[in-house]
């Protein structure tokens, strides 16, 4: 393979694979483990809450650390790949802990356990990440990496939400059975697919870097000043915390608003269904407008789709699950061509700095996303509050319903449109990008 021709489909298989067990783990994480230590082992919900969320403040040691040491430790066995081995361990010990807890937990071992599990994923991910932005040079060849990655990481959960659908239709919807059977999968899987991934893809040796480029805070000033780094994280902020809010409230709308609470698994199904079976679409798309307009128009298009949701209340579930698909046909490709094109960006690092930054760029990339993930929730769960809804309330009088809709679908569509604003005159083009390569090879060859 040469790092401008197009990948097989084998090796983006395989490259893409271990993504397949870790994106497992976060639903449960989000949607189980809280009520399970809380009903079930008898821990203060808060707590539970406070424990978790406390763990995630080690990311912003973590991450830029790893992904330092990923750009500048280089292995017999490459720069990316000993990382992920590394991780499997920490990440596979920590699961284990926090999904299948022995009685007596407390507030100390959920924060110890998670902040484990959290730097175990990033082992992982981190490099994983930064390992696929160098596998192709190509400015629409990244984007088939990314996007096969995150086909993989959708049907992951596509394949644990089908699961528990079917075990729920069964009558089994014990939280420690289930909690007991996705940490055994994970445990078996993860080590097969990590192997599968480290020993058939080849991991890029860095080259040296050049004479007369910038220090380390020269080249931090690099990073700050890069109006395309800038653009995307502006964006992204955005994008994730508009989808985050709908999915912090998908199960209070079911239930408080719908009255059927029981579709919530249904509902995340049929909305990882289709944006698993739109990837391709969104691709092409990217091959005929460019990756930075593909992005406008996925944002714009669930922004479009969320606003019909405001006027939706009960009787309308049927609806709303055709809406919640029809909007979640493009979350994929917000994922993966925003990934595509930081990888754009990092090239434009490289040929100012010297030298190949990706893990530093995906630690930052990383922490924009938590960042996201966490204004996602904040939002999610402060504004309802602020228009008197309680979901412990036995009955929601119309007006809180009709705040919380207006919620649920005007306030998402309005941050996707915002967010549009910084793709505008991007600067990373085909164009641009074909250029910029030429002149990196130029500073390899001279």
């Amino acid at each position: 393979m040469t790092i401008g021709s197009p990948l097989s489909r084998w090796r983006l298989t395989a490259y893409s694979l271990p993504s397949l067990a870790t994106s497992v783990v976060a639903l449960p994480l989000a949607l189980f483990i809280p009520a399970y230590y809380a009903s079930d082992l008898g821990m203060p919900l808060a707590t539970v809450g406070a424990a978790i969320a406390l763990s995630r403040l080690l990311d912003v040691v973590s991450d830029p650390i790893i992904g330092v040491l990923s750009d500048r430790v280089n292995t017999r066995f490459g720069r990316r790949r000993v990382w992920m081995v590394v991780g499997v361990p920490v990440f596979l010990l920590a699961l284990w802990k926090i999904f299948v807890p022995g009685p007596q937990v407390s507030f100390s071992y959920l924060l110890a356990w998670s902040a484990c599990l959290y730097i175990g994923f990033t082992l992982i991910d981190l490099p994983h990440k930064a390992w696929g932005a160098e596998l192709s040079d190509d400015y629409d060849e990244r984007s088939r990496v990314t996007g096969w990655r995150e086909a993989c990481s959708t049907l992951g959960q596509v394949g644990l939400l089908a699961v528990l659908t079917w075990l729920a239709a069964r009558g089994i919807d014990d939280d420690a059975r289930q909690l007991n059977g996705v940490a055994v999968a994970v445990c078996v899987t993860l080590p097969i697919l990590i192997a599968i991934c480290v020993i058939l893809v080849p991991d890029r040796r860095p080259g040296a870097r050049r004479a007369g480029f910038p220090g380390p805070w020269a080249g931090l000033m690099l990073i700050v000043r890069n109006d395309a780094l800038r653009r995307m994280v502006g964006c992204v902020l955005l994008f994730v915390s508009g989808v985050v809010i709908q999915g912090t409230l998908h199960r209070l709308v079911l239930a408080d608003v719908m009255g059927s609470e029981s579709l919530f698994p249904v509902m995340l199904l049929l909305e990882n269904l289709a944006t698993l079976a739109c990837i391709p679409a969104w691709y092409w798309l990217s091959l005929r407008v460019g990756k930075h307009r593909a992005l406008i128009m996925a944002a714009l298009w669930i922004a479009a789709w969320s606003l019909p949701l405001v006027w939706l209340r009960a009787g309308d579930v049927a609806t709303l699950l055709a809406i919640v698909a029809i909007r979640g046909s493009s979350f994929a490709s917000i994922l993966f061509l925003a990934n595509s094109m930081a990888a754009d960006v990092i090239d434009v690092d490289a040929l100012e700095s010297g030298e190949r930054r990706s893990g530093l760029y995906f630690a930052i990339w990383g922490m924009v996303i938590k960042l996201s993930l966490a204004l996602g929730v904040l939002l999610g769960t402060t504004l309802p509050s602020l228009v008197g809804y309680n979901p412990a309330s036995e009955t929601i009088d119309p007006p809180v319903q009709s705040a919380l809709m207006l919620i649920y679908g005007a306030v998402p569509a309005l941050l996707m449109a915002l967010g549009t604003l910084f793709l505008r005159g991007f600067p990373v083009t085909r164009e641009r990008h074909q250029a910029l390569q030429a002149k990196l090879r130029g500073a390899r060859s001279a």
